[in-house]
């Protein structure tokens, strides 16, 4: 089966770089398979699973917002965080919920914060279920 190259990036390195059969990814408004021969994009992010299937087996990681391209076979996604999905639990979940719902939200700036933890969280919960 023909492949496709997938390189997740954070701010500090990079985090992954495989060859790929397909390639899903959370954007702030659902989700998008990535096969070879996609036309190029540039998509935003939201918090969620990252599905990389290749030679039958499937890799999954939970990233935290940020962009996607896809160009010329390669999808490039550039997030805040990764993390190895096998490595989350719904104990995690609820504590990040915990925390998120105990944000001050005196000022709108605040408000803000504590909405996109809320979202951080509510995703975190649906990976863990």
């Amino acid at each position: 089966m023909s492949t496709i190259q997938c390189v997740v990036v954070t701010p500090e390195r990079t985090e992954l770089d495989v060859q790929a059969e397909s390639v899903t990814v959370p954007l702030f408004d659902g989700e998008m398979g990535i096969l070879k021969g996609h036309s190029p994009l540039v998509g935003r992010l939201g918090y969620g699973l990252l599905r990389i299937k290749s030679a039958g087996s499937s890799q999954n990681y939970f990233v935290e917002g940020g962009f996607v391209q896809v160009a010329d076979n390669v999808v490039s996604v550039l997030t805040d965080n990764v993390v190895d999905a096998s490595q989350l639990n719904s104990t995690a979940a609820a504590q990040a919920m915990h925390d998120a719902l105990a944000l001050p939200t005196d000022l709108p700036e605040l408000k803000t914060t504590r909405d996109k933890a809320i979202d951080r969280a509510r995703a975190l919960s649906r990976i863990t279920a």
